[in-house]
């Protein structure tokens, strides 16, 4: 018998890159109109352990969704991709990969593994985990960031990169172009795309996803203000603001917004700004965009990433779509 593989963690992200670049974000953000901070801030361990919590909230239905989608289906996606390595973009806990591994691994082909996370803690311990679980598995892990480390992420077998949870929906559409296109770039003839959406629906559901009664979703998106007092040196009044969640028809999307409920001097040393927010001033935190199949299907065609298959939880609310690189 062969020995098991040892799980491998490679980081990518440098404390001194990953300063440098919230400092960026931060300036390019908070120092224009309207005000704004990135979401990828969100996720540093209290905001993964947030963000965890909340997919486990009742009203929060895409977890619950896409989970019904892959249950029903991981053993028809693994067929339809043929993939050996499977590579995750924002794996979190890897709750969701594990259905997938299941069928994948079912298939004899599978041989890697790569779930790609911010969080290092979270992906240690996950890593940890899944290594356990599929012992003939090459666990490879990379602590990085999906817009920037995309050109880095292993190469060779036929692979199938898993981008779940509509995470999809957090880019605005110009960024969501430039992130379709940078990922074809990097697949090759046969390589696929497993993408999560969420479906436009009732407004109603839509707030109630994301403005739970005991405030989980709240303390996740001002937790944002925590990263930066930290990591800045700031002295935010962070509860000197409200949680303003509101859906927006024209643009089919959520957004997450904190309020100033007073005047606030903000002082970010570590990013050389200094300004205040006028009582009632908003900075948008994160967009959720909801999506129509034939939307997302004609984004990834322009991208040359044709869509293959579809399929969808039984009440219509989310999709899976692989869409994969032409072979010819």
């Amino acid at each position: 018998m062969s020995p098991r593989p040892e799980p491998v963690v490679s980081v990518l992200l440098d404390p001194d890159r990953a300063g440098d670049s919230l400092i960026e974000d931060v300036r390019r953000g908070l120092g224009s109109q309207p005000r704004t901070i990135s979401p990828k801030w969100l996720y540093d361990d209290r905001g993964s352990e947030l963000f965890d919590q909340i997919t486990k909230l009742p009203d929060y239905y895409p977890f619950a969704a896409e989970h019904e989608i892959l249950s029903d289906f991981a053993p028809q996606i693994a067929a339809a991709s043929g993939a050996s390595t499977l590579i995750e973009l924002g794996s979190g806990t890897s709750e969701k990969s594990r259905i997938l591994l299941d069928a994948f691994t079912a298939t004899g082909r599978l041989r890697r593994f790569t779930p790609v996370d911010v969080s290092e803690a979270t992906l240690r311990q996950a890593t940890e985990t899944l290594a356990e679980r599929y012992p003939g598995l090459r666990v490879e892990a990379v602590v990085g960031d999906f817009t920037l480390h995309l050109a880095q992420l292993p190469a060779g077998d036929r692979r199938t990169i898993a981008f779940l949870g509509s995470t999809i929906g957090n880019l605005y559409r110009e960024e969501r172009a430039a992130f379709l296109g940078a990922l074809s770039d990097v697949l090759v003839a046969g390589d696929s795309l497993l993408l999560g959406v969420d479906l436009v629906k009732s407004a109603d559901r839509l707030v109630a996803a994301y403005n739970d009664p005991d405030g989980v979703t709240e303390d996740f998106v001002r937790n944002v203000l925590h990263v930066l007092n930290h990591a800045l040196g700031s002295e935010i009044d962070v509860d000197g603001f409200a949680y303003v969640p509101f859906w927006d028809p024209h643009m089919e999307r959520m957004d997450l917004r904190l309020r100033a409920e007073m005047p606030q001097r903000v002082r970010l040393p570590g990013a050389g700004l200094d300004f205040t927010l006028a009582s009632g001033e908003e900075v948008r935190v994160e967009i959720s965009t909801k999506f129509r199949i034939s939307g997302i299907s004609g984004e990834l065609e322009d991208v040359g990433l044709p869509v293959r298959q579809v399929w969808t939880d039984r009440a219509g609310d989310f999709a899976v779509l692989l869409a994969a690189k032409p072979t010819g």
